[in-house]
């Protein structure tokens, strides 16, 4: 029988004994939005709030990436399949993993979280309106479950880096979780040192969210996220001044007005969501040609009409997930090479994201992220 409102509450109660070991510390962290949360650590057992967490979950635990996880959102076989499948034919018990609905779209089953028993439970930063007007951190907080906020979304490039300590706090991998930030900073100034030195005219470029997804036109990214990696890539991102914030639309007029020097489109194989959709599956050992023809058939339509980009073969596709990890580095180091192919001629991306699988990450690497009209 399922229990629900103040009935529910007193049963929560019931199941707080014995949810932390006794040789659990108590720590402090600050999360992503500046709440100080106590959490029993190093955890044990937690709760992600998006499946697609397991991202950063796992460069920080290479060897058991899912030890601790009880259950999480059942986002990543849609969103991201191929990476799914990757890891069910190595962690193949995840497929027995309670799995959660959205905070966003009112689907989080709160009671099933509280008969879990998590250390905490983790969400991302655009999952808080829905928290608080749900109540959520107060429900939880009754029963001895806290709630941390992390983001790699949002503000990646501001949030990527504390987001990463206060997961290496705790899991007790702090000194990876520092092996990790130095060696994304490192990728990235491999980028920004030369176009310091340099100082290279800066191409316009327009970043196309989700290319394809649907027929509506033009998702873009305002100056954070995909936008603020093309500004750090040596660009000038399009839609900086016309979306506000991190995520918004353009419309085909304001395209073919600004005439981008480059365009940018992100994609995915997105089957779950859209069968036989335009979109363009880049991602975790991707059919490239497949993702070239897909991509060249998007440079038909209107809000393309006599683009310059489109003129100069200067279309590229890179994996969308990329806006949703700690991985951004790689991205940068792509479309720097895409937007300043002579000044990057010696930068190797591909050899970036191997190394950031042989020292982090559980899965052999696998090519599939990225494609462009420049490739033959």
């Amino acid at each position: 029988m399922r229990i629900t409102g103040k009935a529910a509450v007193l049963a929560m109660g019931l199941v707080v004994t014995a949810v932390w070991p006794a040789f659990a510390d108590k720590i402090t962290v600050r999360d992503v939005t500046g709440r100080e949360v106590e959490v029993n650590a190093p955890v044990k057992h937690m709760i992600l709030g998006e499946g697609r967490q397991i991202y950063f979950l796992a460069a920080l635990d290479k060897e058991a990436p899912f030890k601790h996880v009880v259950g999480w959102r059942d986002d990543l076989p849609k969103a991201d399949p191929e990476s799914y499948d990757a890891y069910l034919a190595k962690y193949p018990d995840i497929a027995k993993l309670p799995t959660f609905g959205g905070m966003k779209d009112g689907t989080f089953d709160i009671e099933q979280a509280v008969a879990l028993k998590p250390d905490v439970i983790l969400m991302n930063i655009d999952a808080k309106t829905a928290t608080e007007e749900a109540g959520y951190i107060e429900k939880l907080g009754k029963v001895g479950i806290p709630l941390v906020y992390v983001d790699f979304r949002e503000k990646p490039m501001e949030n990527t880096e504390p987001s990463m300590r206060i997961m290496g706090k705790l899991m007790d991998k702090e000194a990876i979780a520092e092996d990790f930030i130095k060696f994304r900073a490192d990728s990235i100034k491999r980028v920004t040192d030369v176009l310091q030195k340099a100082n290279p005219p800066k191409p316009v470029v327009f970043v196309e969210r989700a290319g394809g997804y649907s027929e509506d036109c033009c998702m873009s990214f305002g100056n954070e996220n995909f936008g603020k990696m093309v500004e750090i890539a040596g660009g000038i991102n399009m839609a900086k001044d016309i979306i506000p914030g991190t995520f918004g639309t353009v419309n085909p007029e304001q395209i073919i007005a600004s005439n981008p020097d480059q365009i940018i489109v992100t994609g995915g194989n997105w089957d779950k969501y859209v069968p036989g959709g335009a979109w363009v599956g880049v991602g975790y050992g991707a059919d490239l040609e497949k993702a070239h023809h897909k991509l060249e058939a998007l440079t038909k339509r209107p809000a393309f009409t006599g683009v310059k980009a489109v003129a100069d073969h200067n279309v590229h596709a890179i994996w969308h997930q990329f806006y949703n990890n700690p991985y951004q580095f790689v991205a940068i180091q792509e479309i720097a090479k895409w937007l300043h192919p002579d000044l990057f001629a010696d930068l190797d991306p591909e050899a970036t994201f191997k190394e950031l699988h042989a020292r982090f990450l559980p899965l052999d690497y696998k090519p599939g992220y990225f494609v462009s009209l420049k490739d033959e």
